[in-house]
C-alpha cells in the first residue's frame, strides 16, 4: 500500500467513527455517555484532519518529483 491509500483509508474509517457516535449520541443516554462520544468525535475529527494532512503531503511531494522529472 502506499502513502495515499492508506490515509484515504484513515479519513473514511475516522468518518465511520464520527458517524456511529453521532448516531450513539441521538439515541440518547447518560451524560458520562455523552461526554464520551463527545471524546470520541473529537479523535475522529483529528485523525481526519491527520490524514488529510499526510493526503496533502503526499500530493505536493508527487507534484514536486514530477517537476523533477519533467
Amino acid at each position: 500500500m502506499n502513502a495515499s491509500s492508506i490515509a484515504a483509508s484513515g479519513v473514511t474509517a475516522a468518518m465511520a467513527r464520527f458517524e456511529q457516535s453521532a448516531v450513539r449520541m441521538s439515541q440518547g443516554g447518560s451524560l458520562d455517555n455523552i461526554a464520551g462520544e463527545l471524546v470520541e468525535q473529537t479523535q475522529a475529527k483529528v485523525a481526519v484532519a491527520a490524514n488529510i494532512a499526510v493526503l496533502k503531503s503526499v500530493n505536493e511531494t508527487t507534484g514536486r518529483l514530477l517537476d523533477l522529472f519533467a
